[in-house]
């Protein structure tokens, strides 16, 4: 079963996948899709004027193509990732519990302790391909605060289900949640 939509300009067929017995959501992923990446981040840079933010922010997997696209479209220098794990490589990092729903069990997030001090102080936009239940954005805001920045705003490819009406997110377009039968909920 796929759910066809338009997503910035673009016409995709994403694949329903089953959550639970009663849940499915449609599977956006962008990885390997270099066109609707490209449109994506050209539309997600409109929403959001660059002078109202300093750095955008992510958290890895799905948005690193998304949010580096949008770094080389704006001329951005740098931009932020956190890692599910800390890295040999992050000195001294800073962590925050996420909770997902295609994520079986919480994680962490994680930030090096140089990025967060590049952080601090600046005004920060959260960058997320699909918003849900908003539980890895709240951790990114949380993460964000505690490397000393400030939240500017947060975009997203797709908001779905509820998170279409939430006043604090700026979005492409909205996303349903399906019925086992493929059918979008009420």
């Amino acid at each position: 079963m796929t759910y066809s939509m338009e997503i910035a300009g673009l016409r995709r067929e994403l694949p329903l996948c089953k959550v639970n017995d009663s849940l499915y959501i449609a599977a956006f992923v962008c990885f390997g899709d270099a066109e609707i990446t490209v449109a994506c981040a050209r539309d997600l840079l409109k929403l959001v004027p660059a002078s109202e933010y300093d750095y955008l922010f992510t958290a890895e997997a799905k948005s690193i193509p998304l949010i580096h696209e949008m770094a080389r479209q704006s001329g951005a220098a740098k931009y932020f990732i956190a890692r599910k794990g800390p890295k040999a490589y992050m000195p001294d990092p800073i962590w925050v519990e996420d909770r997902s729903i295609t994520t079986a069990k919480p994680q962490r997030l994680y930030l090096g302790r140089d990025d967060a001090e590049l952080i601090r102080g600046k005004r920060v936009l959260i960058v997320d391909d699909v918003i849900s239940t908003g539980g890895s954005l709240k951790a990114m805001e949380e993460l964000v605060r505690k490397a000393g920045g400030t939240v500017a705003g947060k975009i997203a490819v797709l908001a779905e289900g509820d998170a279409k009406d939430r006043p604090d997110i700026r979005y492409l377009a909205p996303l349903p949640l399906f019925n086992a039968d493929g059918t979008p909920k009420g």
